[in-house]
Parts: structure tokens; C-alpha cells; sequence
């Protein structure tokens, strides 16, 4: 008896073979007001985000383009009957994506290198001066992929609960560097649900002198009532996400770290 092969591998599907054709998804960035992020070509019953919602949340929310690769990925992290090996395997994939975009947020300069062969190439270079900052304990799956990408970057952390009485966010623990008040921060959590602990992060990011507008958070899922409170509480931050669901992947950092 032969294992069963994940989609991603080279399979060819019956769908294909059959001629029949699914109905491609666009999601576009929304860099300004005059380009929505909205799901093109929705299907019946589809809950992402709609035109509607954007015009609540803004340019602020950027959706990472919808594609084939994408949608596997966060169909695997949604099934239930998924392994932890394969769950670690597609997350960490998909927290590279969303992190290689954060990093195309930032700022870059112009530059130019001579090739082996003695050619100018006019290029660019990353800038200095940026940071992450993980909300503990799912945000800590992120920092992998970020430093994959940035081997020297410096990295902070917050630890948020809720208080067992009240059952608001409460800060526990906050270590920066130094000097983030001048830093871009690319703030990490996979999952917004309700938004508050990110907000509540995002405060005390403030409270050390970093304004909103240099936040990018970075996430995989959220909710269109996490987005919506995030931006509204601080309408110059950036939220990178793959997806806008009422149904959000709650179970991520206990499937993650093995602690389910």
C-alpha cells in the first residue's frame, strides 16, 4: 500500500485531466483607494473579504494575492485531520510568504554593484534600521522565517494574557531593542481573532515611543472583527494577512508547538 501524496506534490488531478477548470481567485493589494482588496470571482457562500468590509478597514489591510499554492496551504492548516509534521511544514511555508512580503514594505535605496565580469548593475539595497517583534507564544513560530531572511535582525518579545477575572489583555513580560523608537517594526502573530492582544501589544509599543505608522503586522488568518479592531484603534498601522475569515484557525500555536 502506497502513502498518500499532499496536492503539492506533482500529481496530475482528475480535474485537469477531465478538461474541467476551477475559477481562478485574485486578490489584489490595497495600496490605495482606488485598488480594493476584494476577492474577484467569489464563489456562493465564500467569507472572505468582501468590498463592503474594505471600505471599513482601508488600505491598511493588504491580503497577500490569492493563488493555488496559497489556498492548499491554508487548507491543510485548517484540516483537522492534518499531522503535526505536515501542519509545521505548510505554516512555516506560509509564514515565509507573508514574511517575504513584510519585508517588500520596507524601505529599500537605490544602489549600484559591479557583476564578476566588470558590469554596473544598477540595484537596490535593503535599509537599516528595522526589527521584529513576536507576540509570545504563537508569534514565536514566526521568528524562523524572518530570520531566514534577515540573518542579523534583532528581535523583541511580548508576552499578553488574559487576567483570569477580567478577562482583558494584560502585558506580563516586553523586551526591545534599545532603540525601537527609530526602527520599523515588523510585529509577529498568526492569528487575529479579536484583535485585543494585539492591541494591547501595539500599545506598549507606543508606550517605548514607536509610532503606529511604522508597524507592519504580520499574521496568517483574521477575522474581519480582529482587522476592523486593530485598524480602528490605530488607523496608520499595516496588517499583513493571507486570508480574512469569521472563522479563524484558533488551535494554531497549540498544533504548532505540540501542545494540543
Amino acid at each position: 500500500r502506497q502513502p498518500a501524496l499532499m496536492p503539492c506534490h506533482n500529481q496530475q488531478l482528475n480535474t485537469v485531466s477531465s478538461g474541467q477548470e476551477h475559477p481562478m481567485k485574485q486578490v489584489r493589494f490595497a495600496n490605495s483607494s482606488s485598488v480594493p482588496a476584494v476577492v474577484s470571482n467569489p464563489e456562493p457562500g465564500d467569507a472572505s473579504i468582501q468590498p463592503a468590509d474594505q471600505d471599513h478597514l482601508g488600505p491598511q489591510l493588504k491580503l497577500l494575492p490569492l493563488n493555488d499554492q496559497i489556498r492548499e496551504l491554508q487548507t491543510i492548516i485548517r484540516d483537522k485531520t492534518t499531522s503535526r509534521g505536515d501542519f509545521v511544514f505548510c505554516a512555516d511555508r506560509l509564514i515565509r510568504l507573508v514574511v517575504e512580503e513584510g519585508l517588500n514594505q520596507l524601505p529599500y535605496s537605490e544602489c549600484t554593484v559591479t557583476t564578476p565580469t566588470g558590469y554596473k548593475y544598477e540595484g537596490v539595497k535593503f535599509e537599516r534600521g528595522n526589527c521584529g517583534v513576536s507576540i509570545m507564544r504563537s508569534g514565536e513560530a514566526m521568528e524562523q522565517g524572518l530570520r531566514d531572511c534577515c540573518r542579523s535582525i534583532r528581535i523583541g518579545k511580548i508576552l499578553i494574557q488574559s487576567d483570569e477575572e477580567t478577562q482583558k489583555a494584560k502585558v506580563y513580560y516586553a523586551k526591545f531593542p534599545p532603540d525601537v523608537y527609530r526602527r520599523k517594526v515588523l510585529l509577529m502573530y498568526p492569528i487575529l481573532s479579536t484583535g485585543n492582544t494585539v492591541i494591547e501589544a501595539v500599545r506598549v509599543l507606543i508606550e517605548h515611543r514607536v509610532q503606529p505608522k511604522h508597524i507592519i503586522l504580520l499574521s496568517l488568518f483574521s477575522t474581519p472583527h480582529g482587522a476592523k479592531s486593530i485598524i480602528q484603534e490605530f488607523p496608520d498601522i499595516t496588517i499583513l494577512t493571507t486570508e480574512v475569515h469569521p472563522v479563524a484557525p484558533t488551535h494554531f500555536g497549540q498544533r504548532y508547538f505540540g501542545t494540543d
